[in-house]
């Protein structure tokens, strides 16, 4: 039972970390595939600077990974259960064209 207890804070701090709705936009995004910040930004509305937030973030709980290229950066996730978690969502909430 010991275990459980603590896997739960686990994943209840892990959940913490999607739990926001401009990193689900980020993520949803990022469910396609790879996204430079400027696509990411184009894609969700948000300011540069909330963006950068939001990234760090993500990048704090080790949920998404970057790469650089020149002078540009390219997100990608890289958390296998985020990648599961996204897949779902993707398919039910962030998909265009669906008619919920």
């Amino acid at each position: 039972m010991k275990d459980m207890q603590e896997n739960a804070n686990i994943v209840a701090n892990f959940l913490k970390g999607l739990a926001n709705p401009h990193r689900l936009l980020i993520l949803c995004e990022l469910a396609t595939g790879e996204k430079n910040v400027s696509e990411l930004i184009d894609a969700t509305s948000m300011a540069q600077t909330s963006m950068s937030q939001h990234l760090s973030k993500l990048k704090e709980e080790n949920i998404v990974v970057f790469r650089r290229e020149h002078r540009t950066l390219f997100y990608s996730i890289d958390n296998d259960a985020v990648l599961k978690i996204m897949d779902v969502l993707y398919h039910e909430f962030c998909e265009k064209g669906d008619d919920k």
